[in-house]
């Protein structure tokens, strides 16, 4: 069996008028769970605040390990 391939996604949290405040992503990350893409990972800057959400799903086309 060879090892599952995936690709990963990054998006920025999106920020609130004074650009110090997260917005609420509720909506893309519905589009991409809908996508099949799945949070594993954020990253933070220095001192606080996320940076980056990282996401990962198998590449299209690979079978699942689990058949």
């Amino acid at each position: 069996m060879s090892p599952r391939e995936w690709e990963y996604e990054t998006i920025r949290p999106p920020r609130e008028s004074t650009k110090k405040e997260a917005a609420d992503p509720k909506e893309k990350l519905n589009e991409l769970g809908a996508e099949g893409w799945e949070l594993v990972e954020s990253i933070e800057y220095v001192g606080g605040g996320t940076k980056l959400l990282v996401f990962k799903r198998p590449v299209a086309g690979e079978e699942s390990a689990d058949v």
